[in-house]
């Protein structure tokens, strides 16, 4: 792009692009090959053709056109631009009229190609990732879509190195595609179950509608899976929607430390990358899909001029999201050679108890309500929940806490404030059964992390084992199914709500009939008693007409505050205001004054004079049409004489009495009285071609004298039509 802040502007221009320390008398030494976007306004210049210049000379402050980088190995590039503000001022390779572009290091900018090391840790390590959505209108004012902004559900697993999920310049599988282009986790999750050798836990959250909300209104989702030696790795994407087919991610994360440990915590910030299915620019671009499939890539501020993400500058495309991975718990006899501190031996411990309550006074809550039951009835960590009701915000400058308190527990028996009983970890995902078809048996393991504070023996079991139906029938009409997966999150965040978990088909029977053994299963499940909101809406009201009949205008919806004044006040917008366009104002045809009539087109008899006007503005969308742009009226100068040959006669005397006169004018120079004039000029061209013009001429005073009484010695101008015949 360039550019001229106003008011400053350029009328010519010419852009180059030059190998470094090339001086550019060769073709050799130009670099990458431009490409226009506007034929009106940029062209190839006819004597370089490696270069671009403007197509007309006019005006202008903004131009566009694309480049493209040439092969890797050119080096480093100096994009050059010279200007034409007037015709006699240039300027060239001044300042931002240079600028030098060099080749990135990595393929990707943001990615490195790191090989994966085996893994050398003992026992299994279980992890929280928490999803941070930071996409908002504020952090992404550009395009962003108000209606439907979100994030999909994430979907991932933690996986060997013999298996990926997804990576940067590689192809997006079919799982991939329909993630990326439409939201939806179940093929993803289908693929990734059936590597199940590869992989030990399927990752799953809630998708998150609308994009960002405040942590205080809604929690960041999470989810918890565990690595071992050989599936030490975790990948994960979602959905950033709407869009063509753009996700955010992480892609092999590898939690096995070199010292034959497990990583404490990842934070990583992210930003956007492009599945290679869909050629859209936009969030809201129309489905194109990109035909042949092109590579995984991070999206960059230089892609296309339309996208949300575009910076002439080319600078770094602000994150849109942040990951953090904290390891929660540890299981079996750790290797790692470095010794854990007093803080990592305790991190999947109960925190502290919270410090006094720091509400501030401008904060008016009912009180909390009592405890909900502990989410688990084992010695498993749980947690349980209280809440309470904000019933004023005295200030609207402080911010209140939260109305949710939430506190960790485990089940009846297992509470470490009993100084005899123990505090164990918890369980460790199942193993797979013991057979593939019929019933069999599968286990599980905890460990002790605190022993008794009274020295008694700890009797709580470290191993569980339950029976298991991997595929009730075994027979050559009974399908092969996978273990059931984990228990979906309860789809209410209060009150009743419904969970769901599933498995694969492995084999279909092997006589051809269809497999009729069920892929789901969902049951009811309770979570604390529900209270109510102070902020209740009523749905946003239909968009009102717009503000204009025709042109740009704006237009209104509006929405209603449904809970009591008294339960505090709510700053949600209950009124949204959006441009809208119509079509195009009707602009009516705009003419000239009419000129002055013309001489008479006949020396006797009857003839005609004409007048014209001319048109300044052609109607555009509906205007009035444009009136007549001639008239014409008779004259009449004097008799013709019947006789041809005294007429002929007095013609010629007449003529040649003008012609003596005219001489002796020029001798005398006295055209006037008290001036001398020059002889008039010759004809203008005609204004029009055919329809009526006029033409003009001019007679200038050469000299006044001074003895003279006279005003009338000025220059004199005369018309006359032109081009009369019809067009």
């Amino acid at each position: 792009t360039l550019s001229a802040a106003p008011p400053s502007y350029f009328r010519g221009f010419t852009l180059i692009a030059l190998k470094e320390n090339r001086e550019g008398d060769k073709e050799e030494d130009h670099a990458g090959t431009f490409q226009i976007i506007d034929e009106e306004e940029t062209q190839f210049m006819s004597n370089c053709p490696v270069a671009v210049t403007e197509s007309t000379p006019r005006r202008r402050t903004r131009i566009q056109v694309f480049w493209i980088a040439p092969p890797a190995g050119t080096g480093c590039v100096i994009l050059k631009a010279s200007i034409v503000q007037k015709r006699i001022i240039y300027f060239q390779d001044e300042g931002s009229l240079t600028k030098k572009l060099c080749e990135q290091d990595s393929t990707f900018d943001g990615v490195t190609d790191k090989p994966i090391l085996d893994c050398c840790a003992c026992g299994t390590a279980k992890y929280r990732l928490t999803f941070y959505g930071n996409w908002s209108e504020k952090t992404h004012p550009k395009d962003y879509p108000r209606r439907a902004n979100h994030w999909s559900a994430i979907i991932g697993g933690s996986h060997s190195k013999n298996y990926v999920l997804w990576e940067y310049g590689g192809y997006a599988s079919e799982g991939v595609k329909q993630v990326a282009e439409l939201g939806s986790p179940v093929k993803m999750e289908e693929e990734i179950r059936q590597q199940s050798d590869e992989v030990l836990t399927v990752i799953k959250a809630k998708a998150q509608w609308p994009a960002w909300q405040p942590l205080n209104v809604r929690a960041a989702p999470s989810a918890e899976f565990s690595v071992d030696r050989t599936r030490h790795l975790m990948s994960f994407l979602t959905m950033m929607g709407p869009s063509p087919d753009w996700n955010v991610g992480l892609s092999a994360e590898d939690l096995c430390t070199k010292e034959c440990g497990w990583v404490q915590k990842v934070v990583q910030d992210l930003i956007p990358w492009d599945a290679g299915t869909d050629s859209g620019v936009t969030y809201e671009s129309p489905n194109k899909p990109t035909i042949p499939q092109e590579k995984i890539r991070p999206l960059t501020s230089l892609d296309h001029p339309q996208s949300p993400f575009y910076d002439p500058e080319g600078g770094s495309i602000t994150q849109v999201a942040r990951v953090v991975i904290e390891r929660i718990a540890r299981k079996g006899e750790q290797c790692n050679i470095v010794p854990d501190n007093v803080d990592d031996i305790v991190a999947d411990l109960a925190p502290e108890e919270k410090d006094e309550d720091d509400t501030p006074e401008t904060c008016i809550y009912s009180n909390w309500s009592p405890w909900s039951a502990c989410s688990s009835s084992t010695c498993d960590k749980g947690k349980r929940m209280r809440q309470r009701m904000l019933k004023a915000q005295l200030d609207l400058s402080v911010p209140c806490p939260d109305t949710q308190d939430f506190q960790p527990c485990m089940g009846p028996g297992c509470s470490d404030e009993d100084g005899s009983t123990c505090t164990m970890s918890e369980w460790i995902t199942w193993s797979p059964c013991s057979i593939s078809c019929g019933m069999g048996m599968r286990s599980r393991e905890r460990y002790v992390k605190q022993f008794p504070e009274d020295g008694s023996v700890c009797t709580l079991p470290t191993e569980e084992t339950e029976k298991c139906t991997v595929n009730e029938e075994c027979s050559p009409s009974s399908c092969l199914m996978t273990e059931w997966g984990e228990w979906d999150e309860c789809s209410a965040t209060c009150g009743m709500g419904m969970k769901k978990r599933h498995r694969m088909i492995k084999m279909s029977p092997a006589d051809g009939s269809m497999c009729k053994a069920e892929t789901s299963q969902a049951e009811k499940c309770m979570m604390p008693e529900c209270h109510t909101i102070p902020c209740l809406l009523s749905p946003w009201s239909e968009w009102s007409d717009c503000s204009v009949t025709c042109g740009k205008g704006m237009r209104t919806r509006q929405r209603m505050l449904k809970s009591l004044a008294e339960l505090g006040d709510c700053n949600e917008d209950l009124e949204q205001v959006e441009k809208c366009m119509l079509p195009e104002c009707p602009i009516d045809c705009e003419l000239t004054e009419w000129s002055q009539w013309s001489e008479c087109n006949k020396s006797c008899g009857k003839g005609h004079v004409i007048r014209t006007r001319m048109i300044q503005m052609e109607p555009q969308f509906g205007g009035a049409p444009c009136p007549e742009t001639v008239q014409r009226k008779k004259c009449r100068i004097r008799k013709c004489l019947r006789n041809p040959s005294i007429q002929k006669l007095r013609w010629r005397e007449a003529r040649e009495s003008r012609r003596s006169e005219q001489l002796k004018e020029e001798s005398e120079g006295e055209q006037f009285p008290g001036c001398r004039m020059r002889p008039w000029t010759a004809w203008s061209e005609c204004t029009k071609l055919c329809g009526g013009g006029i033409q003009e001429r001019y007679m200038t005073v050469k000299k006044r004298f001074k003895s003279s009484q006279f005003t009338s010695c000025k220059d004199k101008k005369e018309i006359r039509a032109c081009n009369v015949h019809p067009c």
